[in-house]
């Protein structure tokens, strides 16, 4: 039977004598579709594992998803960064499958079709998606986090052609282990979290699925190191374990408005109070100014680019809030996404315009934008400050 098997699966046999058959497809692949309803029919599997966690299946199995997306929850619980990458991910394998006339992510959704097809349950063999975003940004320096920070904004803007022979392409071992070695250069941590550790949580999810016959629907750069840990049982509570909170971001942030009420105050000794005030008023002027600049690069209502100039003196002395949070909160009363504009999310995280056409992820595009405005005030006001001090 082995024989008849497609290129892409591999076999392997527990300790336990199970037998296992990896499909390894690119996400993006009418053929993987077929690997993995050809290799169904031909094994007659007792399970069907795939590589999603409970939350991205129901993220893909919910069409509904955007639309019922609460966009003043997501501002106030500070979560509108990680929409905002989880939209520019998105974004790439949607162009990506338009160009190749296929869902992304449908040859997990074959898999699961087949499985429920046979009266079985598909079982969610990959690490929960948070546990995983957690781990991946707590293993990062703070340079490093600045780095892919930039280079995952930058995809956005990514007008690569890509075409299904490309795709395919990625399947062959070789080339994806020195994709994986090229990425290990610049991000050696983040393989390890986002690889590595995967892999052995993958094999031991897999390993576990019921039944002595088991297919798992796997990327192909992942069936490697599978293959390594599947053999034996190996222990996966490490795995789950969140990294503890940096003291640093909460020292840094409370560091930087200290040191502007330290100039201020040297200001008054070294002047008197008109001199002091002086600081203080350039302290309003750039980083409103800034902030709000950042909030109209982003399109944002007038109000919005009034409140943000107004909130940024006061929310960059102060590290509980963000410019952002006011300016989103803000723009999101005066220009409230209808339920039309969130059902279009899908379309308007295509494009580049898109992303500033549609009421939901400009929201998401001040809040960025104007953070950034506010963090380049406080250190241009602050380094004038002290350069008219000194």
């Amino acid at each position: 039977m082995e024989n008849n098997l497609p290129s892409a699966v591999t076999v392997v046999t527990t300790d336990t004598g199970k037998e296992i058959y990896l499909v390894g497809t690119a996400h993006v692949s009418k053929q993987s579709v077929e690997d993995v309803r050809k290799t169904v029919q031909q094994v007659n599997p007792d399970s069907i594992c795939v590589e999603l966690c409970e939350a991205r299946y129901k993220s893909l199995m919910d069409r509904d998803r955007w639309k019922n997306m609460d966009i003043f929850d997501i501002i106030r619980k500070k979560r509108a960064v990680l929409l905002m990458a989880q939209l520019v991910m998105a974004s790439f394998y949607r162009r990506l499958g338009s160009k190749l006339d296929i869902k992304p992510g449908a040859e997990m959704i074959e898999g699961i079709n087949l499985a429920k097809a046979r009266g079985q349950e598909p079982v969610m063999a990959d690490r929960n998606i948070e546990v995983t975003l957690k781990r991946v940004w707590g293993s990062l320096g703070f340079w490093s986090k600045i780095k892919m920070a930039s280079e995952f904004i930058a995809a956005l803007f990514m007008n690569e052609t890509i075409d299904e022979k490309m795709v395919e392409e990625m399947k062959n071992r070789d080339q994806l282990e020195n994709i994986l070695a090229t990425f290990a250069v610049s991000f050696p941590q983040v393989k390890s979290t986002l690889i590595d550790e995967r892999d052995i949580y993958l094999a031991q999810q897999i390993r576990s699925a019921p039944g002595q016959k088991v297919v798992a629907v796997v990327g192909a750069g992942h069936v490697a190191g599978i293959v390594n840990h599947i053999s034996k049982q190996e222990p996966i509570d490490r795995l789950m374990e969140l990294p503890p909170k940096s003291v640093a971001p909460t020292v840094i942030g409370w560091s930087i408005p200290a040191c502007i009420l330290v100039l201020f105050v040297a200001g008054f000794f070294k002047g008197g109070f008109k001199y002091s005030l002086d600081f203080v008023y350039l302290w309003i002027l750039v980083t409103g100014s800034l902030s709000a600049l950042g909030a109209a690069l982003a399109l944002a209502h007038p109000l919005t680019i009034i409140a943000s100039f107004i909130a940024a003196p006061f929310t960059t002395l102060n590290p509980l809030i963000a410019v952002g949070m006011v300016s989103g909160l803000v723009q999101a009363m005066v220009k409230k996404p209808t339920v039309t504009d969130m059902e279009d999310l899908h379309n308007a995280i295509t494009s580049v315009k898109g992303f500033w056409r549609n009421p939901a992820t400009r929201i998401l595009l001040v809040f960025v934008m104007a953070n950034l405005g506010g963090s380049l005030g406080t250190f241009v006001a602050g380094s004038w400050i002290a350069g008219k001090l000194f």
